[in-house]
Parts: C-alpha cells; sequence; structure tokens
C-alpha cells in the first residue's frame, strides 16, 4: 500500500487530481475515525498512501440499547477489523459512552424537552469528535486525527503574517457536510484532516472497490449521531414524559385532535398529525394536508395550517443564539452572505443585520424561508467558506 501504488490505482481511476490535494504525510502519525463505513475506510487508505503512519480508532458512543436493530455497533466494530485487516493499520476500539451522555444527549433532551428540535449530530462533532477523540488520538502521539466528512480545512495567512484555519464546502455539494462542523474552532481545525474534501461519492465508491474494501458496497448509515435509525417518537418516550393536548387550526382555532406530546412534533411537520380525515381546504376550495405551524407551549397546544405553502409557514427573519464563528472573529453586518437553516436546503442569500460577542445574531434572508425551526443550526457561508452560525432561537414572519 505505497504512495506509488496509490498514484497508479488514482491515476487509473482519473482522480490524481482530488488525491493530490491530501496534505503528504511524511511518516507523519494521523488517527483516523473508522465507523465500518465506505467514507472512513477510503479515508484511511489515502492518507496511508499520501505516505502518513494510519492508526485507526472505532468510537463507541451508545450504550443504552446498543442493539443490532438500532446502533449495530457490534457488526460496524467487525467490519473496521476487516478494513484495517486489509490496509495492514493497527485499529483500537475506545468508549466514549460517558462523554456523549454527558456533552450531547443530555443537551438532546433538554432541547427536546423545551419544544425545540435539535441536530445532535453538530454536538457530536464539536464534543466527541473533534475533542474527546482528537484529545485520544494525540495522547497516542498522533499530529492529525481524520474522518470521513465531505468538507476541507484551508490555512488562511492573514495580512498580519498570522494563519487562519478556514472550513470549506466539500466539492460534492450532495454531500458537502460542512453544516455539521460548524461549532470547531480554530484548534480543532488545526489538527484535522478532511481527504475527502475534493472527491465525489460515487468515486469513493469506485476507489472502494478497486481496492478491495470490504464495506465497498455497504449501504450509507442515517439517523441520529451514534444512536442509529430508529423511531423518534418511541426513542424520546423511554427519557421525556409527554403531556397530551390539543391540535388547533392556527387561522380558526378550531380543535381538531389530539397530539401525543409537543416534543414529538416539528415546525412543517406532515405525517403523524392523526388528524388526516380532518379535511382542510384552501381558498380555492381544494382539499390541502395539514402542517405543524406553531408550538404553544405555556398551552399546550400544537397548531397547524393548511397546504405546504401557507404563509404562517414562511419567514425572512430569524434569531440566532449560541453562535460560534470558527475564525474567533465576528462576521460583517449588511454584508451579503448565504445560510443554510438545515441541512437538506439551498444556500439561500442572506444578511447579518446585528451580531454580538454574546453569541446572539439577527439574520435576514432575501427570501421568505419555509419551517424555520428553534432548534435547528442556521450555518452562514461567504461562497465556499463556512463562518459558522447559531442556533435558531425564534423567527419572524414575511408578513410582519
Amino acid at each position: 500500500m505505497t504512495q506509488e501504488h496509490g498514484a497508479t490505482v488514482v491515476a487509473e481511476l482519473g482522480l490524481t487530481e482530488a488525491w493530490q490535494t491530501i496534505p503528504e504525510g511524511e511518516g507523519r502519525h494521523v488517527v483516523v475515525g473508522l465507523s465500518g463505513g465506505v467514507d472512513s475506510a477510503v479515508t484511511a487508505w489515502l492518507l496511508k498512501t499520501r505516505g502518513w503512519r494510519v492508526t485507526g480508532v472505532f468510537m463507541k458512543n451508545w450504550e443504552d440499547d446498543d442493539t443490532e436493530t438500532h446502533c449495530t455497533s457490534r457488526a460496524d466494530w467487525i467490519d473496521v477489523v476487516s478494513v484495517a485487516d486489509r490496509l495492514a493499520i493497527e485499529v483500537e476500539h475506545v468508549n466514549f459512552a460517558a462523554q456523549y451522555r454527558e456533552r450531547v444527549f443530555q443537551e438532546f433532551l433538554d432541547e427536546y424537552a423545551a419544544g425545540r428540535t435539535p441536530n445532535p449530530d453538530i454536538l457530536c462533532n464539536s464534543e466527541i469528535k473533534f475533542a474527546a477523540f482528537l484529545d485520544y488520538a494525540l495522547g497516542l502521539g498522533a499530529e492529525a486525527i481524520a474522518t470521513g466528512h465531505y468538507a476541507a480545512v484551508r490555512p488562511w495567512r492573514n495580512e498580519d503574517g498570522s494563519v487562519t484555519y478556514q472550513l470549506l464546502k466539500g466539492t460534492d455539494s450532495t454531500k458537502d457536510q460542512s453544516y455539521f462542523l460548524y461549532r470547531l474552532n480554530q484548534a480543532q481545525l488545526s489538527k484535522a484532516l478532511f481527504p475527502l474534501g475534493a472527491f465525489y461519492k460515487r468515486d469513493v465508491r469506485r476507489l472502494a472497490k478497486a481496492i478491495g474494501l470490504p464495506v465497498a458496497e455497504k449501504k450509507d448509515s442515517t439517523g441520529i449521531c451514534f444512536i442509529g435509525e430508529r423511531s423518534m417518537r418511541t426513542f424520546l418516550s423511554r427519557y421525556l414524559a409527554a403531556q397530551p393536548g390539543e391540535i388547533r387550526d392556527l387561522e380558526t382555532g378550531q380543535v381538531l385532535g389530539q397530539h401525543a406530546g409537543l416534543i414529538y412534533y416539528t415546525l412543517g411537520q406532515r405525517q403523524g398529525l392523526g388528524i388526516g380525515g380532518v379535511k382542510g381546504r384552501d381558498t380555492d376550495g381544494n382539499h390541502q394536508p395539514w402542517f405543524v405551524a406553531k408550538k404553544d407551549l405555556a398551552n399546550n397546544v400544537l397548531y397547524v395550517v393548511r397546504g405546504h405553502d401557507h404563509p404562517a409557514l414562511f419567514a425572512d427573519r430569524l434569531r440566532a443564539v449560541r453562535c460560534h464563528w470558527i475564525s474567533g472573529r465576528l462576521p460583517h453586518t449588511h454584508w451579503v452572505y448565504s445560510a443554510k437553516p438545515r441541512y437538506r436546503t439551498t444556500d439561500a442569500p442572506c444578511e447579518i443585520e446585528a451580531v454580538s460577542e454574546a453569541g446572539e445574531m439577527t439574520l435576514a434572508f432575501a427570501t421568505p424561508q419555509w419551517a424555520l425551526t428553534p432548534g435547528q443550526s442556521v450555518v452562514v457561508y461567504e461562497s465556499r467558506v463556512c463562518l459558522g452560525g447559531g442556533v435558531i432561537d425564534s423567527a419572524m414572519s414575511a408578513e410582519g
């Protein structure tokens, strides 16, 4: 598994340019977070063929109900061992479950209990993968850590000669994961490698097949970070008490049914409302499905509206809290940026109206955005550069 062999393989697949964006290791030590999936496996191979001394670490971060149905950590560990054997690298199994429960899962529960819809993957990255895992890797004598994220790090020399590490979007816009990394700081980015930043997912699969990785065809994982795929309602019910209440039409106040507990619903939700038999009509008399438009925690009422495009589902301004800026400096106000108010959205033009050292921000979009959801993160970009972002606290209607 030499550099010459790696260069030959990537050349045969037409991937030399992307391969060369990975820094040469020259024998330096890197610890790769191996999940048992294809992305992290190819990451380890790419680094080894660029001259890094690679050690793999498999992180076990969840123990409450670790079963083959949900977390599949035992099966993933077997895949990690198979990948390590194929790449001829050392691999360790490390348990960060206590740190995960304290730093990530408790906030996850607190946010749901407060009526918001959190994104635990973001906190998992900043508190586990690039904190607990980073500390562990440095303790092994590593100079860097690497993960299979589709993103990139770029050292940027400032006018005063200092260096700032920038987080960039991945080349594959359909897989870009910079959104989930916006809470990383300069110390974390200075030690991070993202070898897949210049690769497309399809080419990662091609590489995995070409080098005979046993996980080349393995399906991508989804679900909560380290907890896996499961019914969110069933899962939350194990940890939080839910209080049923009324579902009301936001426009008329009419009671349409009963909700199972506000913690189980999010803005813009259509499925699982239990009022499908209650027909709603738009102004033209057409039947329209119901969507969650508001959660009234004080009165335990879930408000819904008729139709995906109902005005109550749109807002063009938001307030964000717990803001983090990767460079350590506040962004400009009244400057044209773009932002993602959730992961699976297209970047929307915006400007920051106000931002403070206290971690608050008011952001205005050029056009109204659908279902801006408290608890989700809004992430701000300047071209390919991820500047940072914050947690949505509230949204203001485009109509005032």
